[in-house]
């Protein structure tokens, strides 16, 4: 910033003349920088080897973490298959799991995965009932192959039938890792893999395996006792590891190859010697044992020749040319800068010294504005206080007058109109003295004393039960926060402003409940009181906040149409707003907030923005 002293001991300074040539701190930054790029051209031999490998991590991972992240996506459908049959008491019918499967879009939103179906636990004695019940449905229905196994696994339905028609009724009992995983995922309640096997609806035999979550009759049991005795089948999935993989991330946007063992048998493999980019001496190879459903698979990851051509040496001659293009570059800019630096102070020299100008113009102006808004507010004070006289005077002769006709008053002759004239006269007194107050205390904001003695809001309302002789019920207090030590005075004065009127203008259609609460938030206090009168239409909200408006209706009491006013004027001295929510008939809710941290004023000079 450019302070007015400032600027008038710029403006008086000689003109500064500067030679166009470079200066000593130029030629220390081209030789820094130069030294800069050789270092940069001989760290960087060192550094390709270890991006490199960095890279060749990140493609790593991105693998491992793109299967990792595909099997948890088809356990989560597998999940939420057995949820849905556990929702139908554990027996879903052929119909609707049909209607469920086909909602799945499997061919668009699964990639890889073959089916999902629901198989059976069955015993000798349950074969019978579940033969009967699934002839219902289908009557070509039958379990095969035979097997000298106790337990029948038999697949129930499968979706898409069409193609997975040769698994339907295909007893998973018969084959051992089959039955190793459906037994697993039984006993232990979560989701399981099967080793290697050849799905019968495969015309291709490739590798491939089998994904099981359970379900059972009941809650969900807590020991594998339990488990075994409720077990009603799984939700499964097959699968093709080669279609797997396929779906999961395209070979041609990778520079790593990988094949999958399980249990040594080579399930998925692309390190074919066929493939343009097999490299024969790859760069970096590894093995990483994933674990995976109860299964552990390795991975032989190797790079390609795609990641050998993107990754060479020749990156540390280019570093090299262009540091050297960049040296020329920063040459000619200082250069250019060194011979725009002489117009550029000329320039800023010519701006300080109108900014100076403007500055003390704008000073004089800020001055004559802040006395003549004190004047302003002396002559509302003073204006008001003069007024005060003739009004008491004229509150005195109407009370005299009631004195003097007070027999004329008893007699049976009187006029009635001149008792109610005088009546009149009273309040229009009244409401004179009210204005006259207001306008005083309106123009007085901000000159109370501001070290009072803290004050505690419950106390402040407990005190206004008293002086509108409310119970606690109708005038409740909600929230704890600290003493108020800002300007106490007005900060009551606004409690007060806000209760006074919901008192004044309750209807007593209902019995009257006024609520003020408040919460600290940051550094300021956030304060409202609602109450549940006869509300304000939205089209006068703004309005109620202007001096000397009133909206009053009916039989309502009279008002100076000033209080609101004191209120927001009081609210805005201290950087906070006043909001308001009211509709006809919902009462009305008055928020504002209010500093609890004294916060210096602010001030501003044009000569401290620049």
């Amino acid at each position: 910033m450019i302070h007015a002293e400032t600027a008038n001991r710029t403006a008086s300074l000689p003109p500064r003349t500067h030679g166009t040539g470079l200066n000593l701190f130029h030629v220390f930054v081209i030789l820094l920088s130069l030294i800069m790029t050789v270092g940069a051209w001989q760290f960087s031999k060192y550094q390709i080897e270890t991006r490199t490998e960095a890279r060749f991590a990140v493609e790593r991972d991105q693998v491992l973490g793109l299967i990792t992240a595909r099997m948890q996506k088809y356990e989560d459908v597998l999940w939420a298959g057995a949820a849905t049959v556990e929702s139908h008491g554990a027996d879903i019918t052929y119909n609707a799991w049909h209607t469920y499967a086909s909602t799945l879009q499997i061919d668009k939103q699964y990639p890889g995965i073959s089916g999902i179906g629901v198989t059976h636990f069955l015993d000798e004695d349950g074969l019978p009932d579940y033969l009967a019940k699934r002839r219902l449905e289908r009557p070509d229905f039958r379990i095969h192959p035979e097997h000298d196994q106790a337990d029948y696994i038999p697949i129930t339905y499968l979706e898409p039938e069409a193609p997975n028609a040769a698994a339907i009724g295909l007893d998973l009992a018969f084959e051992t890792n089959r039955r190793t995983a459906a037994l697993a995922s039984r006993d232990s309640g979560e989701a399981r893999i099967t080793g290697p096997i050849v799905l019968v609806q495969d015309a291709g035999a490739t590798p491939g395996f089998l994904f099981y979550t359970p379900f059972y009759q009941g809650s969900v049991p807590a020991t594998v006792e339990e488990r075994r005795e409720r077990i009603v089948g799984t939700v499964y999935a097959p699968f093709v590891t080669r279609k797997l993989m396929d779906g999961l991330l395209a070979k041609e946007l990778r520079g790593v190859r990988f094949s999958i063992k399980d249990a040594g048998e080579t399930i998925y493999d692309e390190h074919a010697v066929d493939d343009p980019l097999n490299d024969p001496d790859p760069m970096f190879s590894e093995e990483v044992l994933l674990s995976l459903y109860g299964r552990t698979w390795t991975l032989d990851m190797r790079t390609n020749i795609a990641f050998h051509e993107a990754n060479t040496f020749a990156q540390p001659t280019f570093i090299l040319l262009g540091g050297l293009v960049i040296e020329g570059l920063i040459i000619a800019l200082l250069l250019l800068m060194a011979r725009a630096n002489q117009r550029s102070i000329a320039y800023a020299d010519k701006v300080t010294a109108a900014l100076k100008h403007e500055s003390e113009m704008l000073t004089d102006a800020n001055r004559k504005l802040f006395v003549n808004n004190e004047e302003l507010e002396q002559f509302a004070y003073v204006t008001s206080h003069d007024l005060k006289t003739p009004i008491r005077g004229i509150g005195g002769l109407a009370e005299m007058m009631e004195d003097d006709l007070e027999e004329y008053f008893a007699s049976p002759d009187a006029n009635p109109d001149v008792a109610q004239n005088l009546g009149r006269i009273r309040e229009r007194v009244r409401r004179m003295n009210e204005l006259t107050n207001g306008i005083m205390e309106f123009s007085r904001i901000g000159r109370h004393a501001e070290s009072e003695t803290p004050v505690d809001l419950a106390s402040v309302v407990d005190a206004l039960r008293s002086d509108f002789a409310v119970t606690p019920e109708q005038l409740q207090m909600v929230g704890e926060i600290p003493p108020v030590g800002i300007d106490t005075f007005s900060f009551r004065r606004i409690i007060e402003n806000l209760v006074s009127n919901a008192v004044k203008y309750h209807d007593g259609v209902r019995d009257l409940e006024i609520v003020v609460s408040a919460q600290v938030s940051d550094d300021r206090l956030q304060v409202s009181v609602s109450d549940n009168g006869p509300g304000i239409d939205p089209k006068y909200h703004g309005r109620i906040f202007e001096m000397f408006q009133t909206l009053r209706v009916g039989n309502a009491p009279e008002s100076t149409g000033i209080g609101l006013a004191i209120v927001k004027k009081s609210i805005e001295r201290h950087g906070g707003r006043i909001v308001m929510t009211s509709s006809p008939g919902q009462g009305a809710t008055f928020g504002f907030d209010w500093p609890l941290a004294r916060r210096e004023p602010a001030s501003f000079t044009v000569s401290e923005a620049a």
